[in-house]
């Protein structure tokens, strides 16, 4: 099996594994969000996972920096799994894993992942509202999944699968500059 495949095979396995485990808890849905979360947060800083990924840093330090990050604001349960990925050695994967448990959760009831990337964190009735709006335009149905992201400077962007919809503020400025030349 070349790198690549293997890479996969070890994505899509770590992401079944935190599938069962957050199948287990009382909250299931609630658990996949937040482990979702908690792995895009961690990717969304290079330097964090290059450290979490360096084989130089011993594995109690690692889960130190993971606790120190994500256990006041995450259950007992995220946080081990977290801790469980980056100690395989996975931790340079957490984005992957992140997005095809989002994939398997969704699919499972028959949906599909809609990234949402905001400035900040939306309330249930903005997610239900955005899912609606996003079923509406792309025909499928949806499961948002929510990612704070503080470089989009006002509304959201979404991505479908390959579809990107671009509502930011950003977005818009660039259109108006397109088109005033």
């Amino acid at each position: 099996m070349g790198t690549a495949a293997s890479k996969v095979s070890q994505v899509d396995g770590f992401a079944a594994a935190l599938l069962d485990i957050a199948a287990s808890e009382a909250d299931a849905a609630a658990a996949i969000d937040e482990m979702y979360r908690a792995l895009t947060g961690l990717n969304s800083n290079t330097e964090l996972t290059d450290a979490l990924a360096d084989p130089r840093i011993p594995g109690e330090r690692k889960e130190g920096i993971v606790n120190d990050l994500i256990g006041s604001r995450a259950s007992k349960v995220t946080v081990a799994a977290v801790n469980f990925v980056v100690a395989a050695g996975q931790a340079k994967s957490v984005g992957d894993i992140a997005a095809k448990l989002a994939d398997l959760a969704a699919d499972a009831e028959g949906e599909v992942v809609a990234e949402v990337r905001a400035p900040f964190d939306l309330d249930d009735s903005q997610i239900e509202r955005l899912g609606a709006a996003l079923a509406k335009a792309t025909g499928k149905r949806i499961q948002v999944k929510v990612v704070v992201d503080p470089t989009v400077i006002g509304g959201v962007v979404a991505k479908v699968g390959d579809t990107v919809l671009d509502g930011s503020v950003q977005h818009r400025f660039a259109e108006l500059r397109e088109q005033w030349g």
